[in-house]
C-alpha cells in the first residue's frame, strides 16, 4: 500500500553532512536547502564539485529535492552558476536572491525550465515577484522579519493570502524558523512548505508526555514477555 498523499513539505536547512546522516532517515523531510552562509558554517566549499557531491549524498539518503543557491555579482554569473547547479540532477532547485539582478537571472533560468526559489524575502509584495515569474518557491525569512520589529507570522500569512488571491501555484518556503510553534500556526494559515534547522527538528519529537507513554508501553511489553 502506498503512502497517503500530502502537500506538506519539510526541508532540513543545513549543509552539515553529519546532521543529514542523523535526520534524513527519519522520513519526514522532502529535501534539503542550503546557501553560502550554511555552507560556510558547515565548512563546505562553495564549489561546483563539492555541491555536486553534497547533492548526490542527499539523494542517496532519499531526498526528493535539493535546493542550492547560485552566486555572483551579475546576471550572467548568477545564470551560469544556476545552470551548472541545475545540471547536477533534474531534482535540483536553484535559489536566487530576490534583488533586481537576481530576479532577472531567475527569469532566464525559469525560461529554461529550471526550477527556481526566490530567496531572502522580507516584504509581502516580494512574494508577488515570484508569482509573476512563475517561480516554484519564494522563501521569506520569518525570524529575521521579527528581528526587524515586524510580525513575521502575519507577514507570511499575508503573503499566502496574496498568492492565493492571484491563484498562483508558487509555494511559500518558510525559512528562518526559530520556534516550533511557528510551523503549526503558519500551516493553519495555508502554508505547506517549511525549511528548518536540526534544533527545530528535535522539537518535533521533544514531547515529554509521548516519551513517558513510550516508556510505559515498553515496561508493559517487557513485563508481559517475562510472564510468558
Amino acid at each position: 500500500m502506498s503512502s497517503a498523499p500530502s502537500k506538506l513539505r519539510f526541508y532540513l536547512d543545513t549543509a552539515d553532512r553529519q546532521q543529514w546522516q542523523t535526520w534524513l532517515p527519519s522520513g519526514i523531510f522532502y529535501g534539503v536547502t542550503s546557501n553560502p552562509l550554511l555552507l560556510e558554517r558547515a565548512n563546505q566549499p562553495c564549489t561546483l564539485a563539492n555541491l555536486t557531491d553534497l547533492a548526490h549524498q542527499a539523494f542517496d539518503l532519499g531526498m526528493k529535492e535539493v535546493q542550492i543557491q547560485t552566486w555572483g555579482n551579475s546576471i550572467s554569473e548568477l545564470v551560469e552558476r544556476g545552470q551548472a547547479i541545475a545540471a547536477i540532477d533534474p531534482r535540483m532547485v536553484v535559489k536566487v536572491p530576490v534583488t533586481q539582478t537576481g530576479t532577472s537571472a531567475a527569469a532566464q533560468l525559469i525560461a529554461q525550465d529550471i526550477p527556481v526559489t526566490l530567496t531572502a524575502l522580507y516584504a509581502v509584495h516580494q512574494a508577488l515577484i515570484g508569482a509573476s515569474l512563475g517561480a516554484h518557491y519564494v522563501a521569506p525569512y520569518l525570524g529575521r522579519i521579527n528581528d526587524m520589529g515586524q510580525n513575521g507570522r502575519e507577514t507570511l500569512a499575508t503573503m499566502q493570502r496574496s498568492l492565493t488571491g492571484v491563484e498562483s501555484q508558487t509555494r511559500i518556503l518558510a525559512a528562518s524558523i526559530r520556534t516550533i510553534g511557528d510551523i503549526p500556526f503558519l500551516a493553519s494559515r495555508g502554508l505547506n512548505t517549511f525549511t528548518f534547522s536540526t534544533q527545530i527538528a528535535e522539537e518535533f519529537f521533544n514531547v515529554e508526555a509521548t516519551k513517558q507513554a513510550t516508556q510505559d508501553f515498553e515496561r508493559a511489553a517487557t513485563a508481559l514477555t517475562a510472564s510468558v
